[in-house]
């Protein structure tokens, strides 16, 4: 499976523009996490391979064909978790479930279900009115119904929103063993969420591809842009923003990013975090 996207463009009606001349490859299989702050064009961007916008510049292909001329045959490969799923309170999560299936003609469909449910913990929830459900399980039974017939390319848009840190690190564990020999984009502002299942990162900053790349790539532009201090005060002097604050037993120290460190920091190695709230603070013309 290969989708190119060529100059891409997206300006809503109010004009907005969410997307501004965006060139992008996706292959199979790929684990790739589209990250960046709301707002910077993540979700118009799946909206978009879902074909439930249409570009008001550019081109979608989908092995070599306009998108348009092939979305049956996209939406029949396609897994789909969109930020906000709506559920259908009075059905238990098995007849949703099957609903589904049956909107996606999925043959073999109590099969293809007991996997879902099995892959996202919900067989203890089967019968139970989704009404009855916490957040989280919600979210799961919303992953459990993009994961119906083994689609071969999944799009996840924030799909550990509402679960625990156990459930997160479950899920994570899925999209990887996924990903395997499919091809997974998921979106997220968490980067706990991909820095440890992506292979290649999308770094999106005002409807603009700011990154993409491998994560190591990633952390090397951040190299010598971070740092500590002890004297915070002091950083009205500078450019630079606080990325975290520590209180150890000699006071507070403040982990920094900054164009040029101030002379009274420490420098630090980045982390995939570091990374990325860099290239967030100077695409904002912060540093």
């Amino acid at each position: 499976m290969e989708i190119q996207m060529r100059s891409l463009s997206m300006v809503y009606p109010n004009g907005k523009k969410a997307l501004d001349n965006v060139d992008l490859s996706l292959t199979n299989p790929n684990l790739i996490g589209l990250l960046g702050p709301n707002g910077a064009g993540k979700t118009t961007l799946m909206k978009l391979l879902t074909n439930a916008l249409l570009p008001t510049g550019g081109t979608i292909t989908f092995d070599g064909a306009p998108l348009a001329a092939r979305e049956q045959e996209l939406k029949s490969r396609l897994g789909y978790l969109p930020q906000s799923f709506g559920l259908f309170d009075e059905l238990s999560v098995w007849e949703f479930l099957d609903y589904m299936s049956a909107l996606k003609g999925i043959s073999g469909s109590k099969a293809a279900i007991e996997r879902a449910l099995a892959d996202t913990n919900l067989l203890p929830q089967r019968k139970s009115k989704i009404r009855t459900l916490s957040g989280g399980q919600r979210q799961r039974v919303g992953i459990a119904q993009a994961l119906l017939g083994n689609p071969e390319f999944l799009i996840l848009d924030e799909p550990t929103v509402g679960l625990d840190p156990e459930e997160r690190v479950n899920f994570r564990n899925l999209f990887s063993r996924t990903a395997q020999n499919k091809l997974v984009l998921l979106s997220t502002h968490i980067i706990e969420d991909v820095q440890s299942v992506c292979n290649r990162f999308i770094l999106l900053g005002g409807g603009r591809i700011l990154f993409d790349g491998k994560p190591e790539d990633l952390i090397s532009l951040a190299q010598g842009h971070v740092g500590t201090v002890r004297e915070e005060a002091r950083l009205s002097e500078c450019k630079a923003a606080v990325t975290s604050r520590i209180h150890t037993a000699k006071g507070v120290v403040c982990r920094i990013v900054a164009e040029q460190l101030p002379d009274f920091a420490v420098l630090a190695e980045p982390t995939l975090e570091d990374a990325y709230l860099y290239l967030m603070e100077r695409e904002g013309g912060k540093l």
